[in-house]
Order: C-alpha cells, then sequence, then structure tokens
C-alpha cells in the first residue's frame, strides 16, 4: 500500500471518528431531554403505527396537498435516499483506500451494468434535487408567501433554512466533479448517464494530474460535507428528517378532536361523587396532584418530541384561524418555543447541577397567556402538520394550567364554567327549559 493511500485511511478514519463523537454527544443529549417528558402509553395498535410511518414519513402522504411543491421536495428526498447508495462506497474507499472498490472488485459484465445504472440514476436525482433547491431558495427569499415571513421565522430560522439549501448544492456539485473528473480521465469505461457527458467537454482539457486533484477534491468534498451536515443536523429544524420516522410511528391514534381527561381531575370527582370513601383512599405521603402544564417537565415525551420534529414549515400557523384573524397564536410557535425552552434547561441542569432555573414555558418569554387563550381548539394546525405533530395538545394542557392551578380566565369564561357546573348547560338557565324555544 502507498504512503498516499495511508494517509488517506488515517485522516478519514480520524474525521469519522471526529464527527460521529461530536453528532453523537448532541443525539444523546436530545435524548435526554425528550426523556424529561412524562411517560405517555403509545398507541396500542402496530399495525396502524407502521402504516403512519411508511404513508406519512416514509411515503410524504401528507406533503401532497400542494402538488408542485410536494413533488419538488420529492425531487430532493429521493435524491438523498438514494445518494447513500454512493455513500457506501465512498465509506468503502475511505477504510481501504481504495477507488470505487465496488466498481473495480467485481468485474463482471451484469455488475458493472448494474453499477453504472445506480449511479446515473443517482446522477439524474441529485440534478433535479439540485433544481428543487434553487426553487426552494427563491421561494424562502425572494416569493412573499406569509408563512415565511412570520415572527417567529426572523433569525436564526430563516438562516438555518437557507443554510441547509446552500449546503445542498456543495453536496451535489461535488458530487458532480467527483464523478465527471472521473469520466474525464476514463471516457470509455464508466458510462454514467450526465457525468460521463458533461465531464470530458468541460474538464477534458485539463491535464491528469490536475483531474485526478480535482476528483480528490470533490470525493473529500462530499463526505466532509455530509460529515458536517450530520454534526450540524441536530441544531437544526431539519432534524426531521430522522425523528419523522419515530414521530409518525408513536403518533396518538385517538379520533381527531378527542381530548383526554385529566386523570388528577377525574380522580378527585370520583372521590366527591363517594365521599364517604374521600378520607378513606387519601394517602397522606402522595405527591399533591397538579393540573395541566406549566413548564417541560409536566409535559409527556411524545410532546417533547413533537417539538424536535416540527420541520417549521408553518403550515400549522397558515391554516390557524387565530392567526388569520390577526391574532398572537402561532403553532409553529408554540413548537418552536418548547424546544427552546427544553434546550434551555438542559443547558441550565448541565452547568448548574440544579434541577430547576426557576422559568417556565407559560411565560411571556415563550408561550404567553394571549397566545393561549386565542386557540379555538379547532384542530387545523394538527390536520395541516406533514409529519402528525399535535400543537394543540401543548396548548390545552398549559390552558389547563392557567384555569386550575392559577384560576386564570377571563369574566366571560368564568361564567361559562358556573353555568355549566349549575345548569348543566353553557346558559345560565336549567335543563327543564331547554326546550321552551320550540314552543314558540
Amino acid at each position: 500500500m502507498e504512503p498516499i493511500q495511508i494517509i488517506q485511511i488515517l485522516a478519514f478514519l480520524l474525521l469519522t471518528t471526529l464527527a460521529l463523537v461530536v453528532s453523537g454527544k448532541k443525539y444523546v443529549g436530545i435524548y435526554r431531554n425528550i426523556s424529561m417528558g412524562k411517560s405517555e402509553e403509545s398507541a396500542p395498535n402496530r399495525i396502524l403505527r407502521w402504516k403512519n410511518m411508511l404513508r406519512i414519513a416514509l411515503g410524504q402522504g401528507k406533503m401532497f396537498a400542494n402538488l408542485p411543491v410536494a413533488i419538488l421536495h420529492l425531487c430532493v428526498y429521493v435524491a438523498f435516499v438514494f445518494t447513500q447508495i454512493e455513500l457506501i462506497e465512498i465509506f468503502a474507499d475511505g477504510i481501504t483506500g481504495s477507488h470505487r472498490i465496488l466498481y473495480n472488485s467485481i468485474q463482471s459484465s451484469w455488475f458493472t451494468g448494474l453499477y453504472t445504472a445506480i449511479i446515473s440514476t443517482i446522477e439524474v436525482l441529485s440534478l433535479l434535487a439540485l433544481i428543487a433547491t434553487f426553487f426552494f431558495l427563491a421561494r424562502r427569499n425572494m416569493l412573499s408567501i406569509p408563512r415565511f415571513r412570520k415572527a417567529e421565522m426572523e433569525g436564526w430560522p430563516h438562516r438555518d433554512a437557507n443554510i441547509i439549501l446552500y449546503w445542498e448544492i456543495v453536496l451535489v456539485t461535488c458530487i458532480f466533479l467527483m464523478n465527471g473528473a472521473d469520466a474525464a480521465l476514463h471516457p470509455d469505461e464508466y458510462g454514467f448517464v450526465i457525468s460521463s457527458n458533461l465531464g470530458p467537454s468541460l474538464l477534458g482539457s485539463f491535464s491528469e494530474n490536475t483531474l485526478h486533484l480535482l476528483e480528490r477534491i470533490g470525493w473529500w468534498g462530499h463526505i466532509t460535507g455530509v460529515f458536517v451536515f450530520l454534526i450540524y443536523l441536530p441544531y437544526s429544524k431539519h432534524l426531521h428528517i430522522l425523528l419523522a420516522f419515530p414521530n409518525t410511528f408513536y403518533a396518538r391514534q385517538r379520533p381527531a378532536g378527542h381530548i383526554e381527561n385529566l386523570e388528577s381531575v377525574t380522580q378527585e370527582i370520583k372521590l366527591m361523587m363517594n365521599p364517604d370513601t374521600a378520607f378513606a383512599a387519601a394517602d397522606p405521603s402522595a405527591e399533591i396532584p397538579t393540573f395541566g402544564a406549566k413548564d417541560i417537565g409536566d409535559l409527556t415525551w411524545k410532546n417533547l418530541l413533537d417539538a424536535y420534529s416540527c420541520t417549521e414549515c408553518g403550515r400549522c400557523t397558515d391554516q390557524c384561524p387565530a392567526n388569520l384573524t390577526g391574532k398572537k397564536l402561532s403553532p409553529r410557535k408554540v413548537m418552536m418555543d418548547t424546544r427552546d425552552r427544553m434546550e434551555e434547561l438542559a443547558a441550565f441542569r448541565k452547568s448548574s447541577g440544579e434541577e430547576h432555573d426557576g422559568k417556565s414555558l407559560l411565560s411571556e418569554e415563550y408561550v404567553s397567556v394571549e397566545e393561549l387563550r386565542a386557540c379555538t381548539t379547532c384542530n387545523a394546525c394538527v390536520e395541516a402538520c406533514p409529519v402528525m405533530i399535535n400543537p394543540l395538545d401543548i396548548i390545552i394542557q398549559m390552558r389547563r394550567n392557567l384555569i386550575l392551578e392559577q384560576s386564570n380566565s377571563p369574566e366571560e369564561w368564568n361564567a361559562l364554567f358556573n353555568s355549566i357546573e349549575n345548569s348543566n348547560a353553557a346558559w345560565a338557565f336549567p335543563a327543564s327549559d331547554r326546550m321552551k324555544w320550540t314552543e314558540n
């Protein structure tokens, strides 16, 4: 083995180890953050779970409400999946110090034909993905699409979306540079559908040494770009590339609009209905029950997984009637705030060793009372989400805390609650009078 090959192997192994260690620490941190949530029973129907994951996460089923955008997104997604096949060979080359090990190790007509077909397919998909990426860049930065111009998208969220798009251009460019330089060095060998035509015509005038250098630049550029993407991903909204699968798998299977009763309230009502057993059932050492959610620890792990799975696409906010009528509520912001609050609390725990920093998710800094009261509980945000996130559940839990723990509700709500308590109706008249309107 030549010294240059040994250097390549060592450099590749060092780069791989560094990327896995750095990114792995962050992924473990995300798992721990999600684990801060309360336990929640997962959906019992495993067949439906798998159907949801295959249809929505893998098949992009809910993206096709907007067909042109869905097709372009599908091009990027399919290209990303298929490129992993070429990435396998790049890893094998990096570990062994070889060059196109799959092509050169199996010299048979059927395999070389299959290899050429696979790489050609990847090139076509990469070209389509490149076109789609330029469209998404123009769409996000040049077109006045309201959901991309909301207040919560200013600053880092806007830059984050662009960074990934720019990085996609770099990765695709490196693939074509690598394949094109190879095709110029071996014009009669590979037969890749795009690079074998463009490579010799664009790069054929360069010397052999220059072509070898360009091929190495493309190879190292692509694999380094992949490692940078791996490290960057847990800091980005594009983490949904990974978390969309478990999030759809563990999505709740209840009918749309179903709201779970609070177990703590249910127990209190049972004691009220049978007061003779109230004192006997009471456990003096038991933890005082809480109502609703005020901070991260009051939410379930599924709520927190939802927050990390959020794509920040804004489809939920775009469909929210409260937001559309000028109210402060944005379901997307609720999910972003939940994720940011998780990160803040985790950082505090790590730096101080203490359990809580005295702040809360339900606050003016994150999700305000005004936002919570604006929600109509219509479920439009849940229906619109392409990865089955449920912002409504977080909103309802925090509203329960406001009312049941803090007694913080508008006067008109209190009147409604009193009517329901006293008259079993939303209106202040007895149940016996409900049908009197029919007599007129």
